[in-house]
């Protein structure tokens, strides 16, 4: 999907997000993009697989408080029996690598980072690959591919950084298109060890299920270190593939994202409708 799309997307959740209470028709909706109805729906349902109102239904507060308690039971299970990377996400088997104290302390001498900036369904993204897996997965601003380019430089200051759009190209197919056939994909952490169990948690979020800010710091251990707990959220440097966006306040609320709140909808939208669908009866 162009860029162009993804960016009339956001901005239709944007508008329904924020006109559901006056429940707007698909002719209203259609005139806030300024395109016709049928091209609305064409596009919007190319991107989602259902209708507008039907994927506003699935982000709307009750429904995100009733996913909340359905998924508790899910996740306390994951937890209980002592679940952690690999999990899977689609047909992703991932697991996940933290660098050594040494590598930490040096700001990554040594590692070699190979980025590209490509196009995905939910916006630009940067991507950055070593040899031990993906360490970034940074959604873009239009304008800002620069910017983020400077912050995997600071995140990476003693690591050695290239552009190399066509192997980062492959693994992001790999990424957002591989939907059939099983493959493993690795993560290169950097991090606290306090972050690092935050991120692992989020990888026990299964597609179409949520949780809260408060029952992953339970889950850590720590039940007064929710703040702490959305502060290393906030801080993930590997956007969609760690499932921050499956993360909401403990009121349904959609609380914050990193790389914009139209991007956690659509992102967390889409896999609650795709979950949907393929759920029995």
């Amino acid at each position: 999907m162009p860029d162009q799309d993804y960016q009339r997307i956001a901005k239709a959740i944007d508008f329904l997000r924020k006109s559901v209470l006056d429940q707007p028709s698909l002719d209203a909706a259609a005139r806030q993009l300024g395109l016709s109805p049928c091209h609305f729906q064409r596009l919007f349902k190319r991107f989602a697989g259902v209708s507008p109102k039907r994927f506003l239904q699935h982000l709307t507060s009750e429904h995100a408080k009733q996913l909340l308690r359905q998924s508790t039971s899910v996740l306390e299970t994951s937890f209980a029996v002592g679940l952690s990377s690999p999990s899977r996400l689609h047909d992703l088997l991932i697991t996940v690598e933290a660098v050594t104290p040494g590598e930490y302390k040096t700001g990554g001498a040594g590692v070699q980072i190979s980025y590209g900036i490509h196009t995905t369904p939910f916006g630009s993204c940067l991507l950055g690959l070593t040899a031990r897996g993906v360490c970034r997965l940074e959604f873009v601003a239009p304008g800002e591919a620069e910017i983020a380019l400077q912050r995997l430089q600071k995140a990476w200051p003693h690591a050695r950084i290239n552009e190399d759009r066509v192997t980062t190209g492959k693994m992001l197919e790999q990424i957002f298109q591989s939907q059939k056939t099983p493959s493993s994909l690795s993560l290169l952490l950097k991090g606290t060890n306090f972050q690092l169990k935050v991120w692992n948690a989020l990888l026990q979020i299964p597609p179409g299920s949520v949780t809260s800010y408060g029952f992953l710091a339970k889950q850590l251990g720590q039940p007064n270190a929710a703040r702490a707990v959305g502060t290393a959220i906030g801080n993930n440097p590997i956007g969609y593939l760690i499932p921050c966006h499956r993360v909401l306040r403990g009121d349904g609320g959609i609380g914050g994202y990193r790389w914009g709140t139209e991007r956690k909808l659509a992102i967390l939208g889409r896999e609650l409708c795709r979950s949907s669908r393929n759920q029995p009866g």
